[in-house]
């Protein structure tokens, strides 16, 4: 694929030719006709060929037969759109420095979105026929999601389901501590620790730090089925998730600063945040560390396999090692074409330049013990990544571990290669740092 454009278009039910609403070089998507029948409130990414660009509250006229941008001001991305009874008001969650709140705006170009469901991370919004209240799914790191409800201005937030209390009743979790350290340039960044069972703060415990994805993604107070934290501190880690350089929710200038800089300031923000945990926390041991991460997580494992000998162990779930093959294999084009500002033809430095591959010989010198995970249907990073970064460690002699699940592809999903890939990841960091 070479482009993230999608279009929108209205049919009628009764059958007959479709008609485009939009044509903007960008992904239009999320429709969603306003009671009355007047508007389509939809969201849009204006940016061609970029798929982590703002998403904007867009509203199309039917009578009129033109699109207008609401929400340019506002720099956060737009999701889950919904509208008032009246049609008046359109209500969306949005991604903020790990929260999902819910916000409400007034239909009309220049209104300002209002937080009015601020606390936790919420999803799945909906909104009730007489426009009375709103329904929502709300999760935590330390709670699997239930549905809440609210009233319509965002009060009277309320629990709906008890699912998992049963359960959560028989486990002792921690809730996430964040805080705000100075990265790369010093710029704010924001992180979570999360501190093990049964903690003591008089003893040292070994620190496990995760490399979020995307790379334009966020770590989240929400729950996961894959990458859970509290399964990781679980057996006596403190879990540290940075939301480095590139990470979203925290406006698109700092998202777009990861562009054509792969291993540069979200490295040092990584890097940084590190430092700062250490320093800041006496009870983690910094002479027992380890990272792990996928996708871009992968990768940063990658990089930092080459360039630094701080940690015990890694961990590299579909890490991409050799940009310019990743180029030539991965299905989606348009990404590789943003991120490294150009092809491999015509801008083949960056390639070079961010290419774990391009520092192999340093794997020697660190020899820092490695274990690749990869799933052999993974067309996004092709597993012929991980086993080039395997090879590599193999033939200077680094300790490693290569583990390929062939029904899988870039995530790990199905139910016991899930607890196969968490028990194989907990028995690698246990080898190192215990």
């Amino acid at each position: 694929a070479i482009s993230t454009n999608g279009d929108l278009f209205i049919v009628p039910v009764g059958g007959g030719e479709p008609k485009r609403i939009t044509s903007q070089t960008g992904f239009d998507g999320n429709p969603v006709f306003s009671p009355d029948g007047r508007y389509i409130a939809y969201h849009a990414q204006l940016a061609a060929g970029y798929e982590s660009d703002r998403w904007r509250v867009m509203l199309y006229d039917r009578q009129a037969g033109k699109s207008e941008n609401l929400s340019e001001g506002f720099d956060r991305s737009a999701n889950e759109l919904g509208w008032s009874a009246d049609s008046k008001t359109i209500y969306f969650v949005a991604e903020d420095e790990t929260l999902e709140p819910i916000y409400a705006m007034t239909a009309r170009t220049g209104a300002e979105p209002k937080k009015i469901v601020a606390e936790g991370f919420n999803g799945n919004l909906g909104v009730s026929s007489d426009g009375k209240m709103l329904v929502f799914t709300r999760s935590s790191l330390t709670t699997p999601a239930e549905v809440f409800a609210a009233s319509s201005d965002g009060r009277n937030v309320r629990q709906l389901t008890h699912h998992n209390d049963a359960i959560l009743a028989a486990l002792e979790t921690n809730a996430p501590e964040t805080f705000w350290f100075p990265g790369a340039g010093g710029t704010r960044v924001q992180a979570m620790l999360i501190r093990p069972p049964r903690f003591d703060a008089s003893k040292k415990y070994p620190l496990l730090v995760l490399l979020h994805g995307g790379p334009q993604t966020m770590w989240t107070n929400s729950w996961g089925y894959r990458w859970n934290a509290q399964v990781f501190s679980a057996p006596g880690y403190v879990t540290l998730m940075i939301n480095r350089r590139g990470s979203t929710g925290y406006g698109q200038k700092f998202t777009d600063e990861i562009t054509n800089d792969w291993g540069g300031k979200a490295y040092e923000d990584v890097m940084k945040g590190v430092d700062y945990t250490i320093a800041k926390y006496p009870f983690v041991d910094s002479t027992r560390m380890a990272a792990a991460g996928g996708s871009y997580g992968g990768y940063m494992a990658n990089w930092i396999a080459t360039h630094t000998g701080r940690f015990k162990a890694l961990i590299s779930h579909a890490g991409v090692y050799n940009k310019p093959a990743m180029y030539g294999s991965t299905e989606e084009l348009w990404f590789e074409e943003h991120d490294m500002q150009g092809t491999p033809w015509t801008n083949p430095e960056s390639y070079r330049k961010w290419s774990p591959l391009t520092y192999a010989g340093e794997l020697g010198k660190y020899k820092t013990p490695t274990l690749v995970i990869a799933g052999e249907r993974d067309y996004r990073v092709p597993y012929t990544q991980s086993l080039e970064f395997f090879s590599a460690l193999q033939r200077q002699e680094v300790a490693s571990r290569l583990v390929v699940f062939p029904d899988e592809g870039h995530w790990i999903s199905k139910p016991q290669n899930s607890q196969f890939w968490y028990k194989t990841f907990l028995d690698w960091l246990a080898t190192y740092l215990k």
